[in-house]
């Protein structure tokens, strides 16, 4: 049985929708059986075209789209509606595709605003429907062993956290040159009171605690606008207290140049350390106090559950982002395929980001803008 799935967004031209969709077609869990790519309806009518879609179930406002799915029979209506939109455009649908039945997945960061979070998080609890905030890196299966490692102590009380996330895209003025992808991105209207920190910033922190299954609870940031004219900001660092006495570094740059989506983490407890980083995202490194370090490789037996249910080819195949992506769309739909059964989700199924990380990475967004106007040296993560 497929899911059957809607998208919010992501029409001709659109750089995620595109990636949503080869994430929902990967395991085949998931049939795309309706849409509003776009407000423009000769550009939602086109889209749902390519895509092969009924041209009565090619909508041109989420509106729509959910109030006639609706009407149709329970055994043809949408289950799962995916929303790709620009973040001002992510809390409208999605609350009122909860309130009306449907299950979420969500591009992260998760909303306009921390309130808009917590409005949401409020609503997600009052539908009883399942939440997937598409935070791609932890759906790597050796970023899921980084995190097993760490919850069964082999590296000991972890003592310090280090992630990065540069990229060199924004090096240029490139919103000015009719770029889509710059221009929301760079707009406060659009994207927030951030820019780079909540594009990548948000991705950065995700998965420093993910890894490290901690929490940030005071922080210390130094936040840059380098490209001038540009109205959000383009480069950042900060440092980070955790709530068992851990310290941190969180970098995100998107003037990096020659960089491009390297993301890395390094976590470092009394006995030994891991590093991860997406350019060689098959392999993870401990490294050791006392002994020689270790290379643990994607698809290999020695590994966990959450890393084998995860990988999908045998070792020394390289599996990345897409991968990575469609292993949230995968778990996330075995998790609503027990429900619909009946049965308890598997621990591995339910192993996809939800409503409490898009309410902690909106935080982290507004902390970290705080912060770096203020100038107090530490500040508390407010929530």
């Amino acid at each position: 049985m497929k899911l059957r799935l809607g998208m919010i967004g992501g029409g001709q031209g659109a750089f995620i929708g595109a990636v949503h969709r080869i994430a929902a077609r990967m395991d085949d869990e998931y049939e795309l059986v309706c849409g509003a790519f776009s407000s423009n309806a000769e550009k939602a009518k086109a889209s749902g075209l390519l895509l092969g879609l009924s041209p009565d179930r090619v909508y041109v406002s989420y509106q729509e789209l959910i109030e006639k799915e609706k009407q149709l029979p329970e055994d043809e209506r949408v289950q799962v509606i995916s929303i790709v939109t620009p973040n001002h455009l992510h809390f409208g649908p999605a609350k009122l595709a909860l309130e009306n039945g449907f299950h979420v997945i969500l591009d992260k960061p998760m909303t306009f605003s921390l309130a808009e979070a917590k409005e949401l998080e409020k609503v997600v609890k009052a539908s009883g429907k399942r939440f997937c905030l598409t935070h791609t890196y932890t759906g790597y299966p050796m970023v899921k062993e980084a995190r097993q490692l760490v919850s069964e102590g082999k590296l000991g009380k972890i003592r310090k956290v280090y992630v990065e996330y540069p990229q060199g895209w924004l090096s240029t003025f490139l919103e000015g040159e009719d770029n889509k992808q710059a221009s929301w991105r760079t707009d406060p209207s659009k994207s927030g009171i951030a820019g780079a920190m909540g594009d990548i910033g948000t991705h950065a922190f995700n998965l420093a605690e993910y890894v490290s299954g901690l929490q940030v609870t005071k922080l210390c940031a130094d936040i840059n606008t380098v490209v001038e004219g540009r109205k959000l900001d383009d480069d950042g660092a900060a440092l980070l207290k955790f709530n068992n006495g851990a310290s941190g570094v969180l970098i995100a740059s998107q003037v990096a140049a020659g960089d491009e989506n390297n993301i890395k983490v390094r976590v470092y407890g009394e006995k030994g350390g891991l590093e991860w980083q997406q350019d060689n995202a098959n392999t993870l490194l401990l490294k050791w106090l006392d002994k020689p370090a270790e290379i643990l490789r994607t698809g290999a037996g020695y590994l966990s559950s959450y890393a084998t249910h995860n990988a999908r080819v045998p070792a020394g195949h390289p599996e990345g982002y897409l991968e990575a992506f469609a292993n949230l769309y995968r778990n996330f739909a075995l998790s609503i395929k027990a429900d619909i059964a009946g049965k308890p989700a598997e621990k591995e199924w339910l192993d996809y980001p939800d409503i409490e990380d898009g309410i902690r990475g909106m935080a982290f967004v507004e902390n970290v803008i705080a912060s770096g106007k203020s100038d107090i040296k530490w500040t508390d993560f407010k929530i």
